[in-house]
C-alpha cells in the first residue's frame, strides 16, 4: 500500500487531498472519490481508504472540502446550495489536478448528498456512485438528531474533540453543519433535483438505528435511481465504522457486479 499527499489550489483557498493504491498492479479501474460527513474529514475516514484500495484494487481519493481538516479556512458561511456547489466546484478542480477521467463517486451523510450531485452535474464520467446514510430532504428525525448533537457540542470541552481535526476551523464546522440544518429557509431542501439526473449505477447504504436519518432517504434513493439498496441492521449512521467487514464487503461485490 502506497498513499500520497497533495494541495490543490483553489480562488478561496488551498484542499488538502489524499490517496491510496494498492501495491499490486492489477487492471487499471475507476478511481473511487470520497465525500466526508458534516463534521468529517480526510484523517475521519480512518482506515477505511486502505481497506477499500485493498478489496477493490482501485486508487481511492478522498479530500478535506475547505474549511474542514487540512484545508485551509472558509472565507464565508456555507450557502443553503452547498451541495450543488462542491458538485460544480471544488470536486471538478479536485478531479482535474489528479487528471480523473471516470471515476466512481462515494459519500457519508451529506458527503453522500454531494456524492449524488457529483454524479449528476458529471454523468458523462461517473460510472458508479456509493451513498452511506444520505440525506435525501430535510425531516423531523434529521433535524431533531442535529438540535441534540448542538446541544451536546455547547457542554464544555465537547469542542475540542472537533479541534483535534478541525483545529481553529472547529467552530466553523459546527455551525456549517448545525446552522444549515436548522434553518427554517433550508426546510424544503431535496436531491430530487440531483437524482432524476443520476446515470450510472447505484449502491445505496442506510442503517435501520440511524440516528440522523429514517429509512425513507433510502427509499427516495432507491425510488428515483433504481438504486441496489442495502439496509444495514441494527446500524446507525456510520455502517462503515460500525459494522466496516460487511460494508466493505458489500461495496467490493458491487463494484465487481458493474464492471
Amino acid at each position: 500500500m502506497h498513499s500520497q499527499e497533495t494541495w490543490v489550489n483553489t480562488a478561496r483557498g488551498r484542499l488538502f487531498v489524499k490517496s491510496w493504491q494498492a501495491d499490486t498492479v492489477g487492471p487499471e479501474r475507476a478511481p473511487i472519490i470520497m465525500q466526508h460527513d458534516s463534521l468529517g474529514c480526510v484523517t475521519l475516514w480512518r482506515d477505511l481508504p486502505e481497506r477499500l484500495a485493498l478489496a477493490t484494487g482501485r486508487r481511492i481519493v478522498a479530500y478535506d472540502r475547505l474549511g474542514f481538516g487540512r484545508s485551509d479556512p472558509h472565507p464565508d458561511r456555507v450557502g443553503f446550495d452547498l451541495v450543488h456547489a462542491e458538485a460544480t466546484g471544488d470536486f471538478r478542480l479536485v478531479r482535474d489536478a489528479l487528471h480523473m477521467h471516470k471515476f466512481v463517486a462515494f459519500g457519508h451523510s451529506v458527503g453522500g448528498g454531494m456524492s449524488v450531485a457529483c454524479a449528476a452535474v458529471h454523468r458523462s464520467e461517473c460510472v458508479g456512485l456509493i451513498t452511506e446514510s444520505a440525506h435525501a430532504f430535510v425531516e423531523p428525525h434529521t433535524v431533531d438528531g442535529v438540535r441534540q448533537t448542538k446541544a451536546m457540542f455547547a457542554r464544555p470541552g465537547e469542542l475540542d474533540r472537533l479541534k483535534k481535526y478541525h483545529g481553529d476551523k472547529a467552530a466553523w464546522v459546527l455551525d456549517a453543519w448545525t446552522e444549515t440544518w436548522l434553518a427554517p429557509a433550508f426546510a424544503g431542501w431535496t436531491l430530487d433535483p440531483f437524482l432524476s439526473q443520476v446515470q450510472c449505477p447505484v449502491l445505496s447504504f442506510h442503517g435501520d438505528c440511524d440516528e440522523y436519518g429514517t429509512l425513507a432517504h433510502l427509499h427516495r434513493i432507491q425510488a428515483a435511481t433504481h438504486a441496489t439498496p442495502v439496509v444495514m441492521r441494527g446500524c446507525g449512521h456510520v455502517p462503515h465504522r460500525e459494522q466496516p467487514d460487511a460494508f466493505i464487503a458489500t461495496m467490493q461485490a458491487w463494484l465487481q457486479s458493474i464492471e
